[in-house]
């Protein structure tokens, strides 16, 4: 546990209370890499516990509280904890007696997409250092304000769950396309196809269980009546709690699609796909979509597909750099170059290489951001990553949401067409507007 003598080496003074019930905080800096960190975990069924399992696997850091709001999970979690550490976590049903509980350093967030905006802020205005799974924010105002929220308590640690940030192979790879051995790269292809067997069934509404607070799961959404097919995994296909396979797979590829390219955001987006596989009512996001993205110089182009499980090149996901001499293609896997053919050498441009993972990723990212706790620095998927690669995202998600060609606006970040700009913010359950930053 934290003690009190703890708080000798706490940077600032008191800290804003966020509004909504959560009590004021002092910022949490730790003194060394030798001092504990106690973390919280908000949302505790997928991700989020993979993450919490990660951080306990380092040394000097403690889970002092879970939070969720299906008891069944809570209790199994907890149960997990125990076995894995010895000792039972504090248990918590609302988030902010979380935020309030002084044991706690730093949160992870592992919430349905909804939620990741209203929690980072109002804990970082509780003076928690946050982890928060990605994609960063449900809309473009969420990425915004999140990084103002972040800009606002400088001493607090933001690591976003983009945790190729962390492995070393992607960024080898990026640096081959910068350094023009595959030529100028016109074309960038990013694609996910997640291979399942079925489409998902239609399910009529029902009651909640009575394990769940659904009202507290919806939280900022609107109200709607309870649907397996929109609860726990299911919650990412449909547009109240998150952007489909876009946002969910996007913002790992289309991150390094634009950090290789040094781009910005897209002059224009030009949409495709639909529901094509699932029956009417099973799903909201398209079960296969493409988004265009045009930039001066390339194009960069997204598919994804829920069903198909073969992409481009054999591989079910990846990043393809198309140039004139060659082709760079990187997935989890690795990397490889495929060289074209060079009819003045009379053979190809270069030699082809391929170089697998190193086996690093979350465990260094988790890393780091204890790092950053303890002796300062920026994460390696900061806000402001979090938040290009989110809004890109979202972008595509606007543009076949409208079914038109899209143009954006960077001096004035809006987008040009009324239709999608309205689009780049989401409509809040009254009793849980966006926190003022």
């Amino acid at each position: 546990m934290v003690h009190s003598n703890r708080r000798n080496f706490i940077k600032n003074s008191a800290i804003a209370t966020a509004g909504i019930g959560v009590a004021p905080a002092v910022l949490n800096a730790c003194a060394s890499p030798a001092e504990k960190v106690n973390v919280a975990l908000i949302g505790c069924r997928s991700m989020g516990f993979s993450d919490l399992s990660t951080f306990l696997n380092q040394e000097n850091v403690e889970c002092v509280a879970l939070c969720d709001v299906d008891s069944n999970i809570l209790e199994n979690r907890a149960g997990d904890v125990e076995e894995k550490t010895g000792t039972r976590p504090q248990l918590f049903k609302d988030f902010r007696e979380v935020l309030d509980n002084q044991d706690v350093d730093a949160v992870i967030i592992g919430t349905p997409d909804h939620w990741h905006a209203h929690m980072m802020i109002m804990a970082l205005e509780a003076g928690k250092h946050v982890y928060v799974e990605k994609p960063m924010g449900h809309s473009i105002e969420e990425c915004n304000a999140m990084v103002d929220a972040a800009a606002k308590y400088p001493d607090l640690a933001v690591q976003v769950g983009m945790w190729q940030r962390s492995s070393k192979h992607w960024f080898e790879a990026s640096e081959i396309v910068k350094s023009g051995e595959l030529g100028d790269v016109h074309l960038v292809k990013a694609w996910i196809y997640k291979g399942y067997d079925e489409p998902y069934p239609a399910m009529a509404n029902s009651e909640a269980p009575d394990y769940v607070n659904y009202d507290m799961w919806l939280g900022p959404a609107p109200q709607r009546p309870f649907n397996p097919n929109r609860f726990h995994y299911n919650f990412r296909w449909w547009w109240d709690y998150a952007g489909g396979a876009m946002t969910d797979w996007g913002v790992h590829l289309l991150d390094f699609a634009l950090h290789a390219m040094d781009a910005g955001m897209p002059q224009s987006i030009s949409p495709g796909g639909g529901i094509f596989y699932h029956e009417e009512g099973a799903i909201e996001t398209p079960d296969i979509q493409q988004a265009l993205y045009n930039y001066p110089k390339h194009s960069m182009v997204w598919e994804c597909g829920l069903n198909p499980g073969m992409g481009p090149y054999g591989k079910g996901h990846g990043v393809a750099f198309v140039g004139q001499k060659g082709t760079l293609v990187v997935d989890r896997g690795g990397w490889q170059t495929m060289p074209d053919r060079s009819d003045a050498k009379k053979g190809p441009f270069f030699e082809g290489k391929t170089q697998e993972n190193y086996g690093d990723g979350l465990n260094e990212h988790v890393q780091n951001f204890l790092k950053c706790i303890r002796e300062g620095g920026t994460p390696n998927a900061s806000v402001e990553i979090g938040a290009k690669t989110a809004i890109v995202s979202e972008m595509g998600n606007i543009a076949y949401r409208t079914g038109k060609r899209i143009h954006w606006d960077d001096v004035n970040k809006k987008f040009k067409e009324a239709e999608a700009d309205k689009l780049t913010r989401v409509n809040y359950n009254e009793k849980w507007p966006l926190p003022r930053v």
